[in-house]
């Protein structure tokens, strides 16, 4: 599956971003869908996924409550709405997706990242 990722930009401490991710080339409903992220100097650490349907999604503890993850099977987008947006979360942002059933622990695909930049 292709992933094409948009949506980054330059927002200021406290606002919102919406991050968009295209799939392409396979059954996008049979992909368990993710966000990951890696600041400058840092390792890509995980974000959120969100399972097949929609049914269950997890989240990062840094992000839980201002990150809204979620998908649309009919369109091959999962979103990643981001709000209350801090310098912390400064980072290219990968989305990711992984065939399996449960939540996502080794994607095999990924997208080639969008640069989120979050001024104090």
């Amino acid at each position: 599956v292709q992933l094409q990722a948009s949506g980054g930009g330059l927002e200021q401490a406290g606002g919102s971003l919406r991050l968009s991710c295209a799939a392409s080339g396979r059954i996008f409903s049979r992909f368990v869908m993710g966000w990951f992220r890696q600041a400058p100097g840092k390792e890509r650490e995980f974000v959120g996924s969100i399972t097949l349907y929609g049914g269950n999604t997890y989240y990062a503890d840094s992000v839980k409550g201002r990150f809204t993850i979620s998908r649309d099977n009919a369109k091959n987008t999962v979103y990643l709405q981001m709000n209350n947006l801090k310098p912390e979360d400064t980072a290219v942002y990968y989305c990711a997706a992984e065939f399996t059933g449960g939540r996502i622990v080794a994607p095999q695909y990924w997208g080639q990242g969008t640069l989120v930049t979050v001024s104090s």
